[in-house]
């Protein structure tokens, strides 16, 4: 399969070398220094691209691939505020689009986990609910686009928690999300239920971005070929 690479920084290097690994061509690499080879010849040859770039230049980077018609696969979050815009594109104008808050299998897995134990918490109004996200210093949006995902999995699920709200609880309906920046972390994500008499928690802890860049470039693999808007769902099938 050829691939095109949007963003080339350690996420970037990541997923070229396990989508070499297993035996796929990288065809074009766009970071900020060459954004006029969404036009090349190259980058029109790609089955599909995965971006992973940052929340001011995705949905720049997203538009100029539905022009040139190659699949996107994307990793960047703190852009959702221009999803509807992405969808349309799909229905309206065969466009296809893969996006997922986070691409590493465990954490597809934790999310499914902690939708589950959100049903059961919803009967224990005793215990409130918190999460907490830890990130390497050179993530740009927070809270994290993983984090978002767990925390809509809670409200939809907990009656008494009706909106998340980023480090207070401003009413006892709100999700705290606390969220810390530090070091190289990859990424860390916890969900925590305390009352009185006692905590329960379940926590995902990333050992590094090589679970994120597989998942992406499995999920490259899965979208070759196909039509409209796509995520985790489709290809996990939990």
């Amino acid at each position: 399969m050829n691939i095109a690479l949007i963003g080339y920084g350690k996420m970037g290097h990541e997923i070229e070398k396990i989508a070499v690994s297993r035996g796929h061509n990288i065809v074009s690499v766009i970071d900020v220094n060459n954004t006029d080879d969404f036009g090349s010849s190259a980058f029109k040859s790609a089955d599909v691209a995965i971006e992973f770039s940052t929340p001011d230049s995705a949905i720049d980077n997203y538009r100029k691939c539905f022009a040139a018609h190659v699949p996107v696969v994307a990793g960047t979050t703190g852009w959702l505020e221009h999803m509807d815009e992405v969808k349309k594109a799909c229905s309206e104008g065969v466009q296809t689009f893969f996006y997922a808050s986070n691409y590493s299998l465990g954490v597809n897995i934790f999310f499914v986990l902690n939708k589950y134990l959100a049903r059961i918490m919803n009967n224990y109004p005793d215990y409130d609910v918190k999460m907490e996200e830890i990130h390497h210093i050179h993530k740009l949006d927070a809270p994290s686009g993983t984090a978002i995902t767990l925390a809509e999995g809670v409200i939809e699920n907990i009656s008494r928690k009706e909106r998340w709200n980023l480090e207070v609880e401003e009413k006892q309906s709100d999700l705290a999300i606390h969220c810390i920046r530090e070091g190289e972390v990859p990424g860390i994500h916890e969900i925590i239920y305390e009352s009185d008499a006692d905590i329960i928690s379940i926590k995902h802890d990333a050992k590094s971005r090589k679970g994120f860049a597989l998942g992406a470039v499995i999920a490259a693999e899965f979208t070759k070929g196909k039509k409209g808007f796509l995520g985790m769902d489709d290809m996990l099938k939990f």
